[in-house]
């Protein structure tokens, strides 16, 4: 897995466009007290789960390549 040259601004965008995705989509509220891990990884779900983006095999799952996959994912937004 080889990191993207932004990836942490990458990741921060995934962040802010995943949270207002769910929240569009009515299925999470946010709180200010969730930390970026529980985010990262809600967000990841839920957009595997929506089927936007495909998921990292079961056994490579890790914060790490969360962030990684949700960083390529905010690189492709507008």
């Amino acid at each position: 897995m080889k990191m993207l040259k932004n990836e942490k601004e990458m990741v921060k965008k995934a962040i802010t466009e995943g949270m207002k995705y769910g929240e569009q989509r009515g299925v999470v509220e946010f709180e200010p007290t969730d930390s970026a891990t529980e985010k990262i990884e809600y967000i990841y779900r839920l957009l595997v789960h929506d089927q936007v983006i495909q998921p990292i095999p079961q056994d490579q799952i890790s914060q790490k390549s969360m962030k990684h996959k949700l960083a390529i994912w905010a690189s492709k937004l507008k």
